[in-house]
């Protein structure tokens, strides 16, 4: 079945996954999806992924092993949410992107330079299309 929205795809199988208490997750691979994975990463927000490649013709993986707080049990990853969205996209200045909680969530911006956070966008001086949220 064809995903109309790859990245709300992406962040909803994340959240039901945490929501049932699973240590991984495994999600269609494309190379936005795996940019946000890396900051995600960098940000410390997953504990590890892992890229699998696929047979030829066909789609690879990503293994996501989520993180979960050791004495409550609850997951890292509090709020995960989608911005910009193929009905209505969000593009922004640079002094105009975001701030998710006060700066203690990030938000992930596709620029001219790549996909970054809204820190490091803000430090380029770069705006572009804001893609999503994590806290």
């Amino acid at each position: 079945m064809a995903v109309t929205d790859p990245i709300a795809d992406y962040l909803t199988r994340i959240r039901n996954a945490q929501m049932a208490g699973h240590g991984i997750v495994e999600i269609p691979t494309s190379k936005l999806k795996k940019a946000i994975t890396e900051i995600m990463y960098d940000q410390g927000y997953i504990l590890k992924y892992k890229f699998e490649e696929g047979e030829p013709g066909k789609q690879g993986v990503i293994k996501i092993a989520l993180k979960y707080d050791p004495q409550t049990k609850k997951p890292i990853i509090r709020e995960l949410g989608r911005i910009s969205r193929p009905g209505l996209r969000q593009y922004r200045k640079a002094a105009e992107i975001p701030r998710i909680i006060n700066g203690l969530g990030i938000s992930i911006v596709s620029t001219s330079k790549g996909l970054m956070t809204d820190k490091a966008a803000r430090t380029a001086n770069v705006g572009g299309e804001v893609l999503c949220y994590v806290c």
